[in-house]
């Protein structure tokens, strides 16, 4: 038995016992983090109340106080469920643009994604267009995700041009894209005579889960679990692509077709959770790398765990934003850049692994 069989037979006995550690500690953390705010409510009554909810009132109970009820119904709860799909969708992301690209630093906001998304949702507070009676509610989200989408579509006819789609024809032009598109953002903000909309934008781009309610959850649900099913099921192709494209086309695989179609599902899982949450950075780029190193390059083991290990990261980082300070909510992009740098930074100095190794 060589030392790969071994290798291998090691990762199988953690994985799925992590595997499982990983889908409790997500339970947990969603019930404790619907019980602490500026209402503390005990551990056990929040349980009750989401057994009494999950199972219409066959198990559970909403205790002796209907207030705490609603609280974690309507205010609560879908803001967990917000954190989970975010820290999911982000997580999944980045795994498959580190792969497309095989860039170990590539994140869901490489390919000038988030920077269209910025633009978009710039656009949409200064210039007014979020604030119709009909558009209301969803212009902000409306002009980030058309944003993501417009600039996913120049940088793929861009990194087409004289030739197939390379990986670092994708990364040239994302970065060529998002620059031009940072640049008509703050341009934007120059013109704007208005104080309280380059507050909202300076917000926005901090990230922030203030916005969450139950009318957004099944938009956002269906666009990230669309997303894992699809993506769950392409290891094979992802793990080929470590291997370059040379190697891919010995093995009949068209690297090109798959990058450009990997980057529309990204675009689109990237473009809605922008669009609803704002700029939440370190999440697609630290969850892939930290699960890399525990179950090692192959995508069947370590997408799922990035999936998993991604949502309950970012519920814990809303807990944080809530908490940190008395009675002030910080916003969550700050948090998860104070913990992932230092964590980037302590892998980077470690050098553990190799990527795609």
């Amino acid at each position: 038995m060589n030392l790969k069989t071994v290798h291998r037979l090691e990762l199988g006995r953690i994985y799925y016992p992590t595997i499982f550690l990983f889908i409790c500690a997500i339970v947990f953390s969603a019930v404790y983090s619907i019980s602490i705010g500026q209402v503390h409510i005990p551990f056990s009554q929040s349980m009750e109340v989401v057994l009494h909810a999950l199972t219409n009132g066959h198990l559970g109970s909403v205790g002796e106080s209907e207030a705490y009820s609603n609280i974690i119904l309507q205010v609560r709860l879908p803001r967990v469920i917000f954190a989970l799909f975010i820290g999911m969708g982000l997580s999944l992301c980045g795994v498959v643009m580190q792969a497309t690209v095989q860039n170990p630093l590539a994140d869901p906001y490489i390919l000038g994604i988030s920077s269209g998304a910025s633009l978009g949702a710039t656009f949409a507070i200064l210039v007014g267009f979020g604030s119709g009676t009909m558009l209301a509610q969803f212009g902000v989200a409306f002009g980030a995700f058309v944003g993501a989408m417009i600039t996913t579509a120049a940088v793929l006819i861009l990194s087409s041009i004289g030739g197939k789609a390379t990986s670092v024809k994708l990364v040239l032009s994302g970065v060529v894209v998002g620059a031009l598109c940072g640049s008509f953002s703050s341009l934007i903000i120059y013109f704007a005579n208005d104080a309280e909309g380059i507050k909202t934008v300076t917000f926005w781009s901090m990230g922030s889960l203030a916005s969450s309610s139950w009318d957004k959850v099944p938009i956002m649900a269906v666009v990230v679990l669309a997303g894992c099913l699809i993506l769950l099921f392409q290891h094979r192709v992802l793990n080929t692509m470590l291997l370059g494209d040379e190697s891919a086309i010995t093995l009949g695989i068209s690297l090109s077709t798959y990058r450009k179609f990997y980057m529309i599902i990204t675009a689109l899982i990237t473009g809605t959770l922008v669009a609803y949450a704002g700029m939440i950075g370190f999440v697609g780029l630290i969850i892939p790398h930290i699960c890399r190193a525990i179950f090692g390059s192959d995508h069947k083991r370590l997408t799922i765990a990035s999936v998993l290990l991604g949502g309950l990261f970012l519920i814990w980082a809303d807990i944080l934003s809530r908490t940190l300070v008395h009675n002030v909510e910080l916003p969550i992009g700050i948090i998860t850049s104070v913990i992932g740098s230092p964590v980037f930074i302590y892998m980077i100095v470690k050098k553990g692994y190799n990527f795609g190794g």
